[in-house]
């Protein structure tokens, strides 16, 4: 039995939402000033332990979702997505336990599917006929494949400055694409779009930003079902690429449906590895309300938000755990060249948690920690980046000394 009670919840005040009003977040606390979004509500003594094996994707954990199955969920194989030790990368940092959760082996290569096969699943549901969805590129290329395989029409609506790759992925599944050349007129229109045509957003609309779909957020909960289930326990450190908090969030409540099932006894400490900063500024303010930092470009692009979310900010300190800004595009790309040397291209704003987690090594972490690094995107989502720290592939005859030369080359 589905334990979805078909309504959400505020983190912060309880008030109960409809679904029909939960895209706009909490009412009474946004009247206090405060942006905060909502969750889907559970009772978890309706859930069914164990979904069958058989069941696609991440809809074998369909009891725990906001997805009720009136109809066959849509699935494109999202999810149970591998886990791999680090060991070598890890003994380099000073960690014996380092672990990535490799994101990039879903559909359309990055996390994002499991928010977009949730978010789109509850649209059809609901009736939806056009989703629509505001993102420099993930989120977009992931709805635009869910709705496709939906039979939803789909619009999207991103920035002139996203990488062509990104465009590509987002036409390509017949999804309608325009760009704006700023988050706030993206988020501007939407709202518009979703008031005057009823269209059924896929993404945030709020300004200042709450977090995304508060239905596809929870999609992110099966990572944590599926890190326990590989690790046989609970992770003591899980670091994840940040922006507005859906993926921090949604898997803090998958671990915290498990502590309350009884199958864990402790929940992790959730680290936020972000570029600008704003969640670091927001702990140290020590308020609940998200602090802003100045924009700035970041070859992390795709996690470069200047504001936190309060669902952010509150999983970090409920889990114990951190926030960890890392600023330097150089340190990034290094990490990016680390983890391909193990064999993992990640985009840039994922391989950002490399040196997250290496910079709380003596401190927050001990050699001995379980660390698992969530490894968000895949590195053919911005390919320009990366070639520009590469060498040019030279063109040579077929001479063997000429190729011993170029190779042997320091």
């Amino acid at each position: 039995m589905n334990a979805y009670l078909g309504y959400l919840e505020c983190p912060r005040c309880k008030h109960q939402v409809s679904e029909e009003e939960a895209f706009w977040g909490c009412v009474p606390c946004r009247q206090e000033g405060l942006p905060v979004n909502v969750h889907p509500a559970y009772d978890l003594k309706r859930s069914v332990p164990d979904e069958p094996r058989s069941a696609s994707g991440i809809f074998r954990y369909q009891s725990l979702l906001p997805v009720k199955g009136q109809s066959l969920p849509v699935s494109l194989g999202e999810g149970s997505t591998p886990l791999l030790h680090l060991a070598e990368l890890g003994a380099g940092i000073g960690l014996d336990n380092l672990f990535i959760k490799d994101e990039t082996r879903n559909p359309t290569l990055s996390y994002k599917d499991r928010l977009a096969a949730v978010a789109v699943n509850h649209a059809r549901e609901s009736g939806a006929s056009t989703v629509v969805v505001a993102t420099t590129g993930n989120h977009g290329a992931a709805v635009a494949a869910y709705a496709a395989a939906a039979g939803l029409a789909c619009v999207i609506l991103t920035l002139e400055s996203v990488p062509v790759e990104m465009k590509v992925l987002m036409q390509v599944y017949g999804a309608k694409v325009v760009a704006l050349s700023s988050g706030p007129e993206r988020w501007k229109l939407m709202r518009s779009a979703v008031n005057e045509f009823g269209w059924t957003p896929m993404s945030g609309l709020a300004d200042p930003p709450l977090g995304s779909n508060p239905f596809g957020i929870d999609g992110y909960k099966t990572i944590a079902y599926e890190l326990v289930e590989d690790l046989g326990r609970q992770p003591d450190y899980v670091v994840v690429p940040t922006a507005y908090g859906d993926g921090l969030t949604g898997i803090y409540r998958g671990f915290r449906d498990l502590k309350d099932l009884g199958r864990i006894n402790a929940i992790p400490k959730m680290v936020a590895a972000e570029p600008l900063g704003p969640y670091k500024a927001s702990l140290d303010e020590g308020g609940e309300m998200p602090i802003s930092v100045p924009l700035r470009k970041s070859v992390a692009f795709s996690i470069a938000s200047p504001v936190a979310t309060y669902q952010g900010i509150q999983t970090i300190r409920r889990s114990g755990g951190t926030a960890v800004p890392v600023r330097q595009d150089a340190t990034i790309t290094h990490a990016q060249r680390q983890l391909a040397a193990a064999g993992l291209y990640l985009e840039n704003s994922a391989a950002i948690c490399l040196p997250a987690a290496a910079s709380l090594v003596g401190g927050t972490l001990s050699r001995e920690d379980l660390v698992v690094l969530i490894g968000t995107s895949s590195g053919l989502k911005d390919t320009r980046s990366t070639a520009k720290g590469l060498e040019d592939v030279p063109t040579i005859s077929p001479d063997l000394n000429e190729l011993s030369r170029i190779v042997n080359r320091v």
